[in-house]
């Protein structure tokens, strides 16, 4: 017999993940946990997925796409040193979950998807939860969003052979930027942050990512 999976149950999975996969692997941010509690992952994975909503891992979404690990969102948005005043992009929508997560921690969130079916549920996913300060559009991430430029800090949830260049000058000094770098089979985290007309790149924990596809991407 097929288990049902009721609103209770997944609030209490929802806490179980950020007290075990999150709060013990030291991401310590009140803020950043809030966030996590408050977002029902549920609701951004396929329905035959939602079962595993919060398990520690990765969960395909379509189209070749997945939501990151729990742990994953927590830890690159807790290096990205948020406030609530800030301006976010986030490269790679995915299902929005991420963006939720930003959505509920910042003054205002752009994100660029390249799937404009997936741009469209995750808007939908956005819109029913309220977040209206999250704003999603279609086309090439790795360009960045210029005509809302600059931004307090930049989350990218794909993997890049390097840092594009328009993300970089994307910044606002001071500005944080958080992205996978490395080849195709597994990257580094990097932590990028603006100093005026200079850049301080500092390489964090090991991850695996979908890769970044656009003109300063990987080859679609």
């Amino acid at each position: 017999m097929s288990r049902d999976y009721t609103a209770p149950d997944f609030a209490e999975r929802r806490e179980r993940m950020v007290r075990t996969q999150i709060e013990a692997r030291g991401i310590t941010d009140p803020r950043v946990l809030a966030a996590l509690r408050a977002v029902p992952r549920e609701l951004f994975v396929p329905l035959d997925e939602q079962p595993e909503a919060y398990d520690d891992r990765a969960l395909p979404i379509g189209l070749g796409q997945t939501i990151s690990q729990p742990y994953m969102v927590a830890s690159m948005t807790a290096a990205l040193a948020l406030t609530p005043t800030d301006k976010v992009l986030e490269v790679g929508t995915g299902s929005g979950y991420q963006a939720a997560i930003l959505g509920k921690l910042v003054r205002e969130v752009w994100s660029i998807e390249r799937h404009e079916p997936l741009a469209a549920d995750a808007r939908q996913r956005l819109e029913a939860l309220g977040l209206s300060n999250v704003h999603i559009v279609v086309g090439d991430g790795t360009t960045g969003l210029a005509e809302h430029a600059p931004y307090d800090a930049i989350l990218v949830t794909a993997g890049a052979p390097s840092v594009p260049p328009a993300l970089r000058e994307q910044l606002a000094d001071g500005g944080r930027l958080v992205i996978p770098v490395g080849p195709a089979s597994h990257q580094d985290l990097m932590v990028c942050r603006r100093r005026g007309s200079r850049f301080e790149d500092q390489a964090g924990e090991a991850c695996v990512f979908v890769p970044l596809v656009g003109r300063d991407g990987w080859p679609g």
